[in-house]
């Protein structure tokens, strides 16, 4: 009889044991679980010297943020990219995934092109996206081949799950070092850009031949 009685103690001490351990376990599985959800990349951006652009580039910021999970912008240095003002189109150099110089030029805004879907498409580039000159507006990256009347800034969901791929490990499909320009005309994008646009401090990429944006 007393040996039944102490099978039954041990057996009541286990039970307690196993529901003293149980919540504790649960909380470590949710904190897991809250850990990858918030495995996103950030990214910093410097647009103190975008001039005009500067609350066209922060909107953009947050139109990419809400497309996006696995990589979040946010205003701040050191930067990972930074944004400029100046007269010519707008172009960027991305040196590596989410580095590199974006220049808001002003001769898009001049000519009427929309100046927030310049510094989203000009945000792509950053986050690995090529120019795809489709002239469609429902293509954020089509830039400045969908016309003046485009004034669509958000991506695509094609556009939305190759940013996503990129930064889950894939290689993007964009070239870095090169120089994306974002003007209706092939011709503007000659030679002679790169030279004229230096890279982003603290990086080492050459400036090579623009690209066709």
């Amino acid at each position: 009889m007393s040996r039944i009685i102490r099978a039954l103690a041990a057996l009541l001490v286990g039970l307690a044991a196993l529901v003293a351990i149980s919540p504790a376990s649960s909380a470590q599985a949710a904190g897991a679980d809250a850990g990858q959800a918030v495995a996103a990349r950030v990214l910093r951006y410097d647009a103190s010297r975008a001039a005009e652009f500067r609350t066209a580039v922060d909107q953009a910021a947050q139109i990419w943020n809400s497309s996006v999970s696995n990589v979040r912008l946010v205003a701040g240095t050191p930067a990972d990219f930074v944004v400029l003002a100046d007269y010519g189109w707008p172009r960027t150099q991305p040196v590596s995934l989410g580095r590199g110089t974006i220049w808001m030029g002003r001769q898009a805004t001049a000519e009427g092109h929309n100046p927030l879907r310049i510094a989203a498409h000009e945000i792509g580039h950053i986050l690995g996206l090529p120019d795809r000159r489709t002239g469609l507006c429902t293509d954020l990256m089509s830039g400045a081949s969908a016309g003046t009347g485009c004034t669509n800034p958000y991506p695509n969901a094609t556009e939305k799950a190759q940013v996503e791929r990129n930064f889950a490990g894939f290689a993007p499909a964009i070239r870095f070092g090169e120089i994306y320009v974002d003007s209706p005309e092939s011709s503007t994008t000659s030679s002679t850009a790169s030279s004229r646009c230096p890279s982003t401090p603290g990086t080492r990429a050459t400036p090579r031949r623009p690209s066709r944006s």
